[in-house]
C-alpha cells in the first residue's frame, strides 16, 4: 500500500471519528429510557445536587433545572456543554475539577440530561398575576426596587433580579420574600474563588467605636469589603477591628402578608416573569 493512499485512508478515519464525536454530542443516546434516568439522577446526587439541590429544583447556588427554559441553551448539546466544561465567570465548574462529586465520563452526562428530561416542566414559568400592578408595587409601595435592580434601575445592596425568573421558580421567588433568611443568595464569583460570596450580614465595631452594619461582597482572612444600607461601601482591615461578626441573617426583612398580601407578591413576580421572558 503506497504511503499517499494510507495517509488519505487516516485522513478519512479522522475526520469521521471527530464527526462521530461531533453526532455523539448533539444527539443524547439514553433519550426517554428511564432505566438511564433512574442512573442519571443518581449521578446527579452525587455530582450536582450540592447546587441544584435534590430533585435538580435549584439550591443556594445553582438554578432550577426542571424549567423548560435553561439560561445556557435547551437543546441536548447545550446541556452536555454545560455540564461537561462549564460556565465562565459563574459557579457551573468543568466536569471533575472541584472537590464536588467525583466526576463523570460521556455516557454518564447523557444519563444526567435524561434525568432531567424526565424531571423538566415542558411548559414555560407562569405567575397568576398583574404584571402592571407588580411592576408599580416593585417601584412603589413595596419598596423592592430601593434594594434590587430590574434592568438598570433600582437599589444594589440586594442581588439584580433581572433575569431571575429565568433561573428560579415562582415558588422559589415567594419562598425567597417570605423566608428570606432561608437560602442566602451569591453575589459576585471572583476567578480565586470556587463559589460566589454569598450576601451575608456583616456588623463591625471599628477602632473608632463606630458600629456599621451591611452586605458582605468581600470577605477573606485579612479584610472585609461591605455595603451598608445607604449603599456606602466600606473597605476594612479585620486586624484593626474591634469586632467583626458574620450572620446568616438576611438583611432583607421577611414580607409576611401584613406587609404583602399574596395577590400581591403574585403581581410581583409575575412581572419578573415578563422580565425575564424577554
Amino acid at each position: 500500500m503506497s504511503l499517499t493512499l494510507m495517509s488519505t485512508r487516516f485522513f478519512r478515519f479522522v475526520i469521521l471519528l471527530i464527526a462521530g464525536l461531533a453526532f455523539a454530542q448533539e444527539h443524547n443516546p439514553y433519550a426517554g429510557h428511564p432505566k438511564m434516568a433512574k442512573l442519571g439522577e443518581f449521578q446527579f446526587r452525587i455530582n450536582c445536587a450540592f447546587c441544584h439541590g435534590l430533585g435538580a429544583r435549584g439550591g443556594g447556588r445553582g438554578p432550577d433545572l426542571t424549567r423548560a427554559s435553561k439560561r445556557h441553551g435547551n437543546s441536548d448539546a447545550d446541556l452536555f456543554n454545560t455540564i461537561n466544561n462549564g460556565v465562565s465567570g459563574t459557579a457551573m465548574p468543568p466536569n471533575g475539577t472541584t472537590g464536588q462529586g467525583v466526576g463523570m465520563t460521556n455516557e454518564e452526562i447523557w444519563q444526567v440530561i435524561t434525568y432531567l428530561r424526565s424531571v423538566e416542566n415542558k411548559a414555560p414559568a407562569t405567575s397568576v398575576g398583574d404584571v402592571k400592578h407588580g411592576k408599580e408595587l416593585f417601584y412603589g409601595d413595596a419598596n423592592c426596587s430601593g434594594c434590587h435592580m430590574v434592568q438598570g434601575k433600582g437599589g444594589r445592596l440586594g442581588p439584580n433580579l433581572t433575569s431571575v425568573a429565568g433561573i428560579r421558580s415562582p415558588e422559589y421567588i415567594v419562598d425567597s420574600v417570605r423566608n428570606p433568611s432561608r437560602r442566602i443568595a451569591q453575589g459576585l464569583l471572583e476567578a480565586t474563588k470556587e463559589f460566589p460570596q454569598e450576601y451575608e450580614t456583616v456588623t463591625v465595631v471599628t477602632a473608632n467605636g463606630k458600629e456599621i452594619k451591611g452586605v458582605a461582597l468581600n470577605d477573606d482572612s485579612f479584610s472585609v469589603q461591605l455595603m451598608d444600607a445607604s449603599e456606602k461601601l466600606y473597605t476594612l482591615e479585620k486586624d484593626k477591628l474591634r469586632s467583626f461578626t458574620m450572620s446568616r441573617t438576611s438583611m432583607m426583612p421577611a414580607y409576611d402578608t401584613a406587609l404583602l398580601t399574596d395577590q400581591d407578591l403574585q403581581d410581583i413576580v409575575a412581572y419578573l416573569i415578563s422580565v425575564g421572558a424577554k
